[in-house]
Formats: structure tokens, sequence, C-alpha cells
């Protein structure tokens, strides 16, 4: 499961899901971008700069890079630092994203937009800026975080899964227009629910029985393996932690 010699970018790597799997790449001998806003620490734990130290004293290669998803300034900087430091990008993570899970009636549009804004155009920006570096080293892999809520259609509506859907319709169709480019894009869920610092945060106090619980290394362990494809192997498809095999 050798990464050795990679370099990957992981948006939203400061705390949980994008942390853990930050240091499974570099675990595998990947060189890793850590990038997100958390430049110190606020409401939430956890910085682009903890998360980079624990890499390093782990034994592996991390550079933490300041990046607002929302802002295409701030991406090409981040992604201009990453290729200045390691030379290239040859996988992608689009993890940063925002919580919201309160009824469409009840949704402040601020909270609306700031759901698209992250978790759809966050994705979309960070992907537009990464696809030049890694058809350049030939073929790579880039995968969104998405979650299973998007097919939960029986439980309602909400400005989260809605992005979250919006962002799976851009990875399936990227897939088919990266091909020739040798590729691999596909996008990641948790089976079950990880009870992340913005889960924490954000879950309006929904209670998670133990058995639905997930633990992030699941998360971390699927990314390994489809950090690995390139177009010559899994691609456009839809994947579920717990049930990956490849």
């Amino acid at each position: 499961m050798s990464l050795s010699g990679k370099v990957a970018f992981v948006a939203g790597a400061s705390r949980g899901i994008g942390a853990t799997i930050a240091k499974a790449l570099a675990a595998q001998g990947a060189s890793v971008a850590v990038a997100a806003r958390s430049e110190e620490r606020g409401k939430l734990p956890g910085t682009i700069g903890s998360v980079a130290d624990a890499i390093v004293s782990a034994g592996g290669r991390a550079l933490p890079v300041s990046c607002d998803v929302t802002s295409e300034e701030s991406v090409t900087a981040a992604v201009d630092a990453t290729v200045a430091e390691f030379g290239g990008i040859d996988v992608l993570v689009a993890n940063a994203g925002v919580l919201w899970l309160g009824p469409i009636e009840s949704t402040p549009l601020k909270r609306w937009q700031l759901c698209l804004d992250v978790n759809l155009t966050g994705v979309f920006l960070v992907t537009k800026a990464v696809i030049p570096h890694v058809r350049a080293r030939g073929g790579g892999s880039m995968l969104a975080i998405t979650t299973t809520g998007v097919g939960m259609v029986d439980s309602g509506a909400n400005a989260y899964w809605v992005s979250k859907a919006a962002a799976e319709r851009l990875y399936l169709g990227l897939a088919a227009d990266l091909k020739v480019d040798n590729i691999a894009v596909n996008c990641l869920s948790p089976s079950r629910v990880v009870l992340t610092e913005g889960w924490q945060a954000g879950g309006g106090g929904v209670e998670i029985p133990p058995e639905m619980v997930e633990p992030p290394e699941a998360m971390a362990n699927a990314a390994v393996l489809l950090a690995q494809q390139d177009a010559g192997g899994t691609t456009g498809t839809i994947q579920r932690s717990e049930e990956l095999t490849l």
C-alpha cells in the first residue's frame, strides 16, 4: 500500500476525517499538503500546523498550507505552495465541508449558501486547481468526501445532503472527462457516522447509537486504497468506507 514518491493535497485537513486521512497517506509514504483555514485554534480543536507537526514527528513529510476553499485566489496560492515545496501533486482529497442538517423551511439562506459555497464550490475550486498538476504527473487519483445521506431521501432534505449530492454528480462526470489523462476520480463516504469535531458541533444534538458509529480510521484506510488508483483501476464510483474492496 505504499504511496512513496507521491504528493497528496488534502483540503479540510486540520481535524476530523481530513486529518486522519492526511496522516494515513503520510504513513504510506506520501508527502502531504495539510490544507485548511485553521492556522490557529478556534472554536474547534485542530490546526494545519498541529496535523503537519504530528506527521513530521511520525517520520513523514508534510506542509501546512492556509487554504479557504471558497476563495479561488486562496486555493491557487495553496496549490502553488504545494507544488513549489514537493514538485507536483498526484492525489487530491477534497474533504473540506460544513454541516447543516436543519429542515429546509427553517434553514437560513446564509446556511444554505455556506453549504453550497464550501461543500460544492469548494470541491470545484480545489479540483480545478489541481487537475493540471495531476495531469502533468501522467495520472493520479482525485477523491471527494461525501455522505451516505445523499441517498436517504426518505429522511427528508437538508442543505448538507443537497450540496454533497451535487459534488457526487460533479465527480462522476469528471471521471469520464479525465479518463484520457489517466486520472481516477471517485467519491468516498463513511458507511456509518464518524463523530468528528464538526459533527459534534453541527449535528443538532442528534444521538447516534453506538452500533452506528464508525471510527475515522475506516475512512483513512479506504482513502489510501483510492489514492493508489489511476484511470486503469477504480474510477467513476461512489464508495462507502467499510464496503470498499479493491
